[in-house]
């Protein structure tokens, strides 16, 4: 394994770090600001704008997309530390359009769009003069097993109908938002992985009630967390993502990168609060001298860094897995780094909240919103206990062969 950055991730990392720091960074404020003052909390703000049109200018755009011609081309193993560097940003993704959930549905109309499809959503979603959302999440079932969604998708003649309601539906106040991608069972009888499609579904079309936004740890999301009600929504049969009951296998080649780009954020997140428990540890002053010559306070100095670098470490071998050998041979490792880096950045988070004091729970820094953000996606995208069901199913998968005492001695060969 290689984890050396190329000539091209090099060149683009010193350029991205420039970007952040002359850009990105002082924009954090005025983000906020700005969001705060207008009539609709879930408008982009101009300086986003200003950012988006900066970042195509200096060529960091779109810089995830792996498939076909319309993105930067870089490998997963490529992308993964730009991905850490902007999130070291809460901002840092969107300003790059490299921002959920539009990564993910992007990724899913590059791979099983037709040429219509793409034209029609694809393209403005890659200039970034639309958005989108994701609607698969429901509130009357556990929806960490997929199998239990309940929404429905039924044709009738030229058209689907769908039915159902959804939350958590990332993206869906956003003005900009035109698209939803709905997941929702079109055979109810069939094998239990063809049950389900996504179909993709324009937000004017009638039948689409958002009934609240919903909050995170009690933070309100630019983009909006939506609970939706789907009813009688119709839309053209064309609109159906590949096949009838390709759902399943649709949300299965999305969930790859899409948890690496998780991951190498959440490092980046906890590379910006370790960064930040270093500066506070050496300036503040308590029970006469800094902090940093407290031993708890090393302690979680050398825990912290031991961490970041061995869940980056996991991760990069995940990316090159992807890479080399497919993301069914990495499937462990995806599932592994969506556990290790969410878990790690929520502890060096802590202890850098802890580090701060009062101000760091206060909205004066960036951390309690940190904080809450890595405890979310402790659940999002999956739960840590599916990943880790998925973990040990595959692990204890060997030891379920007939053992051969010349080959098996209590264990793995």
């Amino acid at each position: 394994m290689d984890f050396e950055p190329s000539a091209r991730t090099r060149d683009l990392t010193a350029r991205l770090q420039v970007f952040m720091d002359e850009h990105v960074y002082p924009a954090e404020a005025v983000y906020d600001a700005q969001v705060a003052a207008s009539a609709n909390p879930h408008e982009q703000p101009q300086v986003m704008r200003d950012l988006q049109a900066t970042a195509r200018e200096q060529g960091l755009w779109n810089l995830f997309m792996t498939h076909g011609s319309w993105g930067a081309g870089l490998t997963n193993l490529e992308y993964a530390p730009l991905m850490e560097l902007a999130g070291r940003s809460i901002i840092g993704p969107e300003a790059l359009n490299c921002s959920a959930p539009d990564t993910g549905n992007m990724e899913i109309l590059a791979m099983y769009g037709t040429p219509e499809q793409q034209e029609q959503w694809l393209h403005p979603l890659l200039d970034c003069r639309i958005r989108s959302a994701f609607a698969m999440t429901e509130p009357a079932v556990a929806s960490s097993d997929a199998t239990n969604i309940t929404a429905t998708i039924r044709r009738d003649g030229d058209h689907y109908v769908l039915n159902g309601r959804k939350w958590y539906t990332s993206g869906i106040l956003d003005p900009d938002c035109k698209l939803v991608i709905f997941m929702g069972k079109s055979d109810p009888d069939g094998p239990t992985y063809r049950q389900q499609s996504m179909i993709l579904v324009p937000t004017d079309a009638p039948g689409i009630e958002v009934l609240r936004d919903l909050t995170m740890f009690g933070y309100q999301d630019r983009l909006g967390h939506g609970e939706v009600d789907f009813t009688d929504v119709r839309v053209p049969a064309a609109n159906m993502l590949g096949v009838e009951g390709d759902g399943f296998a649709i949300a299965q080649g999305r969930l790859g990168p899409g948890r690496m780009h998780y991951a190498m954020r959440a490092i980046g997140f906890a590379e910006r609060a370790m960064s930040m428990m270093c500066r506070r540890a050496v300036d503040r002053e308590a029970f006469g001298g800094p902090l940093a010559d407290q031993g708890v306070v090393r302690e979680w100095v050398a825990r912290s860094r031991m961490e970041i670098d061995q869940v980056r470490l996991l991760t990069l071998r995940a990316s090159w897995l992807m890479d080399t050998q497919g993301n069914a041979a990495a499937r462990s490792d995806v599932a592994a780094i969506k556990v290790a880096a969410m878990e790690v950045a929520h502890n060096v988070v802590n202890r850098a909240v802890q580090t701060y004091g009062a101000a760091g729970v206060s909205e004066d820094t960036v951390l309690a919103r940190l904080f809450a953000i890595t405890r979310a996606l402790q659940i999002a995208d999956g739960p840590n206990e599916v990943h880790l069901r998925t973990i040990g199913k595959l692990e204890l998968a060997g030891y379920r062969k007939p053992a051969d005492a010349a080959t098996y001695m209590g264990g793995r060969p």
